[in-house]
């Protein structure tokens, strides 16, 4: 099970507490896994990456292992620490301002 940290405004979207846990069938990308957590919390959809394209929205970055996983590809496999269940991936929603 991959665990999912989802920003505060989205966990209550998706009425959860805390971090999420996820199955991903084959193999562990961060496509596969946005599928697999929009499968899961339906009213997801739309809100981390676009319906169509499904390209990540603006103002919303994906973090693994401390590292910025959002201009990756999302064909790219996860980390093994995030496969693994050891550390969590995390969705955050970006500020911006001046």
């Amino acid at each position: 099970m991959i665990r999912v940290v989802i920003p505060y405004h989205l966990r209550t979207l998706a009425q959860v507490i805390s971090e999420v846990e996820i199955h991903v069938d084959g193999q562990a990308t961060q496509g596969a896994l946005l599928d697999a957590l929009e499968s899961k919390y339906p009213m997801l959809r739309g809100t981390i990456r676009d319906q169509v394209t499904k390209e990540r929205r603006p103002f919303i970055r994906f973090f693994a292992c401390g590292e910025d996983l959002s201009l990756e590809s999302p064909n790219s496999p996860l980390p093994d620490p995030i496969v693994k269940g050891v550390e969590p991936f995390r969705i955050v929603g970006a500020m911006a301002g001046g």
